[in-house]
């Protein structure tokens, strides 16, 4: 049975909310994953972490992970969605 194509609006709205929640969700985990590399390093380079903090130079793994991840994520689902399925 065939499906119907979406309207272009249709299309375009699924697309920016699609979007707009990987952005948010590929900021946290680009961010977390970097800090556990970050952790790693730290451990191989025998850096001892202040109280509290999970690494040394934490922040800036996390931003640079951060960053990644709000793009790559975004970029992977998006052309994902618009990948023609076989048979159509």
């Amino acid at each position: 049975m065939a499906v119907p194509a979406p309207d272009r609006e249709g299309v375009v709205a699924r697309n920016i909310g699609v979007g707009c929640v990987t952005t948010v969700a590929g900021f946290f985990s680009g961010g977390m994953i970097a800090v556990l590399v970050a952790k790693f390093v730290g451990s191989v380079q025998g850096c001892k972490p202040p109280e509290g903090l999970p690494a040394c130079n934490w922040w800036v793994y996390a931003g640079i992970g951060a960053v990644v991840g709000v793009i790559t994520l975004p970029v992977v689902a998006l052309r994902r969605l618009s990948r023609t399925r076989p048979g159509e």
